[in-house]
């Protein structure tokens, strides 16, 4: 059991980590078109991305995709920009006929992409065969997906706090907040090693 907990706190630490914010800026970019009530479309993405993230680490484990460490370092914050471009044009408009599909899929492929930026590292913390990484994949998943609903809680009260303390609407909420995570990517963007070839 106290295994499970080792890597259950890995998966935690990977998202709560003050030095590898582009995640928090992802979730944030992800929740602020959003209110409580929309918890479980909210909740769908979240565990997209968990998908995504295990998926791409278990096709590492296996060899089965290699990707260059450079070039997942920029389609991160490119994954980022797109999900806040998206608010910023979806902003104040009604989210009920609006498909999930287009989110999704960003949201599914920004796990995978990171996921792999990560694979490396998982790989190198981990010995033996890949089979024998199988559960501690599976408990490091667990610990992804419950830091992420951590940080979009966080992200929600501060929204509900806002809106209804400070009277800002939700499309100039989302507006700010997206703009936020924008101005936060595009140097990101700019000053990666990707542009130094």
């Amino acid at each position: 059991m106290s295994e499970f907990w080792i890597y259950y706190e890995i998966g935690l630490r990977h998202v709560l980590n003050i030095r590898a914010y582009d995640h928090v800026l992802f979730l944030i970019a992800l929740t602020v078109p959003h209110a409580f009530k929309d918890w479980k479309r909210i909740l769908l993405l979240v565990s997209l991305f968990t998908i995504g993230h295990t998926l791409a680490l278990l096709l590492s484990v296996f060899g089965v995709i290699v990707i260059k460490v450079n070039l997942v370092e920029f389609l991160i914050p490119i994954t980022i920009l797109i999900v806040a471009i998206f608010n910023l044009f979806t902003a104040g408009k009604s989210s009920k006929h609006e498909s999930i599909s287009i989110v999704g899929f960003i949201t599914l492929f920004f796990g995978i992409i990171h996921g792999l930026g990560f694979s490396n590292y998982f790989k190198s913390i981990l010995g033996g065969s890949p089979q024998s990484k199988l559960l501690p994949l599976s408990e490091f998943a667990l610990g992804i997906e419950s830091s992420q609903i951590i940080v979009v809680f966080v992200v929600l009260i501060l929204s509900y706090i806002v809106q209804t303390f400070f009277r800002f609407s939700k499309r100039d909420w989302t507006l700010v907040m997206s703009s936020f995570v924008i101005g936060v990517v595009l140097p990101m963007i700019v000053e990666n090693e990707i542009w130094n070839r």
